[in-house]
């Protein structure tokens, strides 16, 4: 991986064979990763990359009651989301392009004193049975235009890769490669991927414990994750004109430009803000 950007950013491309394959090697090479955490089956590396100061992040972990179907659902459904992932502040998609690919906002609580992201991203996906493939970048999106008082990052690359091991043993890998924009120091956005990444994975694994009785009361019949029939039913049809230059989008905003308030020290940095 050069660390260049697998699309254009802000722009929407609908993924080949190709970019699921190469998605696929990032996850599975080790050539540039640095390993910074081997605990509980959980293992984080970082690489440093051309696009930015900030490293990429992969973390892998294995989970040996878990199957691949169930992880793939959770990474899926938005509605439960709401129910274990205490940092969003909101979610939604805003259309669907194909029955494999939709554009979608997501919110996030950014630990004090920064303040909190966004991101507008196309999400892909592809369920190949033994492994499945999740992944997103960012677009510019004109139903989304940037608030006042949160920052818009950029996700370059962000996805989780499922590896179906045995009946119920599963390898999970995310990576992500993203700038949370503001003027946050990259040492500090580096610890902080550092230190939560792997919470990340912990609060996903449990949440999977809980997903089928959970589903089994709410709407259990709907995942249009695996029926597209129903994502294209229910969400409104992507139209070309509402992917919009940089500037535009940021015409369009209640603010150009948002920055933290003070100066972001380390001892900010609390293990159990997330």
């Amino acid at each position: 991986m050069s660390g260049k950007s697998l699309v254009e950013i802000g722009k929407v491309h609908i993924p080949e064979d190709a970019d699921f394959r190469h998605f696929k090697s990032i996850c599975e090479d080790s050539d540039g990763w640095k390993l910074e955490v081997n605990k509980n089956q959980t293992m984080v590396w970082t690489k440093a990359n051309e696009l930015s100061n900030f490293k990429m992040v992969k973390v892998r972990s294995v989970f040996d009651d878990l199957d691949a179907a169930t992880l793939y659902d959770v990474l899926h459904d938005p509605e439960f989301r709401k129910t274990w992932d205490k940092t969003m502040l909101e979610s939604g998609e805003l259309c669907a392009i194909n029955p494999n690919n939709d554009i979608g906002y997501y919110a996030i609580r950014a630990p004090g004193p920064l303040k909190n992201r966004d991101f507008v991203t196309q999400r892909s996906w592809l369920d190949c049975g033994f492994e499945k493939i999740i992944f997103n970048h960012s677009v510019n999106h004109a139903g989304r235009p940037m608030k006042k008082g949160i920052i818009r990052g950029t996700s370059y690359l962000t996805g989780y890769y499922i590896v179906k091991l045995d009946i119920n043993k599963t390898q999970l890998t995310y990576v992500s490669q993203s700038d949370p924009k503001g003027n946050l120091p990259a040492w500090a956005v580096n610890k902080l991927t550092h230190m939560f990444a792997p919470k990340v994975i912990s609060r996903i694994y449990k949440a999977a414990k809980t997903y089928n009785s959970w589903k089994a009361k709410h709407r259990p019949e709907f995942k249009p994750w695996l029926f597209p029939e129903q994502m294209m039913s229910e969400l409104p049809r992507f139209n070309p004109d509402d992917i919009v230059s940089d500037e535009k989008l940021a015409a369009s905003s209640d603010s150009l430009e948002e920055e933290e308030e003070g100066t972001f020290k380390e001892v900010d940095l609390k293990d159990d803000d997330y």
